[in-house]
């Protein structure tokens, strides 16, 4: 099994985690507090361990080595750093992004070291922390690579000025693989003797959380928000039940050095251990080395967002065609060039350009500007507009159409080429301009409202495809004056709309801490909210079989009209995946499963491509993968195309959707006794991927 070298540079999907007081508590009870720590053990004035962060991003962990293709048999975690930038909050929802940054050779026979960096948001916007993991993969070396950097922390010649003893239970890794970490390696002996131990071992981030409370009992008691660095090397395999020691030693003011010792051999456990510490610095969100484009830069909002960009140290392409309000005329290059001249007498970097965002050629353009003047391409604010208002029934065609040429195509001509360089380098963040008109109407401007809706519904696939990719795009709906809004809004309240006020959520939305994707905002004056589409629970009309009738719609309009209980939905999936719930049966006591005289799993892919229905499958051209979990359990793929089935053991490298359950339930629905539609309605049956493709399942195959 060789290491994946290409994963290095390559963004994970981003992960999102919701967690509570008990996710905390939990960790703290893992890592050895108690009646003795009750700050963090109660729920009234609960604070967290700075580590929790660690373990509450175990998933991470994991898919480091799992997309490095680590021997797993052979993995150990090597070091461990953490930068903490905000307190973490006691509850609520973290995103995390990563990537792999180096795979490093250590020799044959002595292991390959793969280090991942990711960085946590919470959902309230503040980056909570930076994680640098380092695995040691010991069956993975001698593949000829480069080996690892050497780093060196020198202790101080004398005691250590703090031993902080701690006693780890005998059953301590069963209370903490709770929080996330449930490796064989820490609770099944088989597994563990396989690996070279004598039994499970004490996982490396549990010893590592008995060392963070000591450090913040001793040099910040009380405040563990104050930790701001905690770094460290795994050296030494524990049992549980071994009492350890950690020795602190105080080089300067807000830095401290520390190891963790086994106490009964004196081995040092966990070495080369940094801590930092204080108040946290106030931060700045900066552009430093990204390129921005700005659209409809020459004056308004769009020389307010590029002028801010700049002097947060952006490189920034100002595009203004120079065209009237109406988009009339041969344009001008006094506005963007005046934009530029300022950003440049102010110290920062920009170059003009005269493209009209209306044409193809003017997208490609405008972002071939940037990439010849500074190389890339990371920030896009699509902000170009024109205004041409006339009543539904004089609304000419040219005036339709010159104003969604303007906006809606516009934003595609830019968005289409810059979104490239973007997916190519993993990196993006990207921000449509619609406006309270768009979403909520107004007379007179229905090509304006047309055009800014659509730009809604281009960020919603947007997002989609550019999750993986670290892409993020969103959506500005401003209240500000502009020549667009000049003789629109009143006089007085014209006045104390400066555009300056919108430029900090819009550029927030362009920031690499920004932890949202395919969200729309409103702001003008200073003020903020968020719009969004929220889809109300309705109600079932029909069995699903027989046409209800139209009187039946106006019976029920009451719960279907209802918006109580709505929700959002990230993507079409998930809406239909609750269209198809709501036809599922109710689960009955006894499903039924765990009958005598069933088939396996095994038997049931043995005969499935018996089952298979020829005729039905003309111009299909699809991949089912199922992972099947629990005893008896596996991995199997059926691939149709040509009116052919292939039925195979294994993973497929492109299924369509992928099919997840536990081998009971499996077994139940493929013998009838649990119908589909329950099994996924209860959460039984998992389905990622393309959820419409998996409607063809039973088409496809007969029972």
């Amino acid at each position: 099994m060789a290491l994946n070298l290409d994963a290095v540079g390559k963004p994970f999907a981003p992960l999102t985690k919701d967690y509570t007081w008990k996710d905390v508590v939990l960790y703290a009870l893992g890592v050895g507090a108690g009646f003795s720590d009750l700050d963090y053990c109660y729920e009234k004035d609960l604070k967290v361990i700075p580590s929790f962060s660690i373990a509450s991003i175990f998933d991470i962990l994991m898919q480091i080595g799992l997309e490095a293709n680590v021997n797993l048999a052979g993995v150990l975690h090597g070091e461990q750093e953490l930068i903490f930038h905000n307190p973490i909050p006691v509850e609520g929802s973290m995103t995390t992004q990563g990537k792999i940054t180096h795979i490093y050779d250590k020799g044959e026979g002595r292991g390959a070291l793969v280090v991942g960096e990711s960085d946590t948001f919470h959902a309230n916007g503040q980056k909570l922390f930076t994680s640098i993991c380092t695995i040691f993969g010991r069956l993975d070396g001698g593949f000829g690579g480069q080996n690892a950097p050497k780093t060196e922390v020198i202790f101080p010649d004398r005691e250590p000025d703090f031993t902080v003893a701690a006693a780890p239970s005998p059953d301590q890794p069963l209370i903490y693989r709770l929080s996330g970490d449930v490796f064989s390696l820490h609770v099944d002996p088989e597994f563990a003797k396989m690996s070279g131990f004598q039994k499970p071992i004490m996982h490396g981030l549990c010893t590592h959380g008995f060392a963070c409370r000591a450090l913040v009992d001793t040099l910040i008691p009380g405040e563990p928000e104050l930790a701001r660095r905690m770094a460290c090397r795994f050296s030494k395999t524990l049992y549980p039940g071994v009492p350890v020691k950690t020795l602190i030693w105080k080089t300067e003011d807000g830095k401290a050095l520390w190891r963790v010792v086994n106490t009964e051999n004196g081995e040092i456990v966990i070495d080369n251990g940094i801590f930092e510490y204080g108040p946290i610095p106030k931060r700045e969100i900066r552009y430093d080395g990204r390129v921005a484009i700005v659209t409809g830069a020459g004056a308004g909002l769009g020389r307010a967002y590029a002028l801010e960009l700049a002097r947060r140290g952006a490189k920034v392409v100002v595009n203004d065609l120079g065209g009237a309000r109406d988009g009339s005329g041969d344009g001008s290059a006094a506005p963007a060039d005046q934009v530029v001249s300022d950003i440049k007498a102010a110290g920062g970097e920009a170059v003009a350009s005269y493209d009209n965002v209306a044409t193809a050629e003017g997208g490609e353009a405008i972002v071939k500007t940037a990439l010849d003047a500074f190389g890339s391409v990371d920030i896009l604010i699509n902000n170009a507009g024109i205004l041409r208002d006339k009543s539904f029934v004089k609304m000419e065609p040219e005036n339709w159409h010159s104003v969604l040429d303007v906006h809606l195509n516009g934003a595609y001509h830019v968005t289409r080429p810059a979104f490239e360089v973007m997916k190519t380098k993993g990196y993006g963040r990207i921000v449509m301009t619609t406006s309270a008109a768009g979403l909520y109407g107004n007379f007179g401007q229905t090509n304006y409202t047309a055009a800014k809706l659509a730009l809604v519904g281009f960020m919603n696939t947007l997002k989609i495809e550019g999750k993986k990719y670290d892409i993020k795009v969103n959506t500005i709906a401003p209240v500000a004056a502009s020549r667009l809004t000049e003789d629109i809004l009143p006089p007085d309240l014209f006045d104390k709309l400066k555009p300056e006020f919108v430029t900090p959520m819009t550029l927030f939305l362009c920031a690499e801490d920004c932890p949202v994707t395919g969200n729309i905002y409103n702001v003008g004056m200073g003020f903020y909210n968020r719009a969004a589409f929220v889809t109300g629970p309705g109600a079932v009309l029909t069995d699903g079989a027989q046409i209800p009738e139209v009187e039946s719609v106006l019976e029920s309009l009451d719960k279907v009209a209802t918006l109580k209980d709505g929700k959002e939905y990230f993507e079409l999936n998930e809406q239909v995946g609750d269209i198809m719930a709501a036809f599922a049966p109710k689960a009955s006591d006894d499903d039924g499963a765990g009958e005598a005289g069933r088939p396996s799993v095994a038997d049931i892919f043995e005969a499935l491509g018996k089952s298979f229905q020829a005729d039905a499958a003309a111009g299909v051209d699809v991949v089912f993968q199922y992972s099947i979990s629990g005893e008896g359990g596996g991995d199997w793929y059926t691939a149709i195309k040509d009116q052919a089935c292939t039925v195979a053991a294994g993973t497929h490298a492109k299924p369509s959707c992928t099919l997840k359950m536990a081998a009971p339930d499996f077994i139940a629905m493929m013998s009838g006794s649990l119908p589909a539609m329950q099994a996924f309605s209860s959460g039984k049956l998992v389905i990622e991927g393309d959820i419409m493709k998996s409607q063809l399942i039973e088409k496809l195959f007969k029972r």
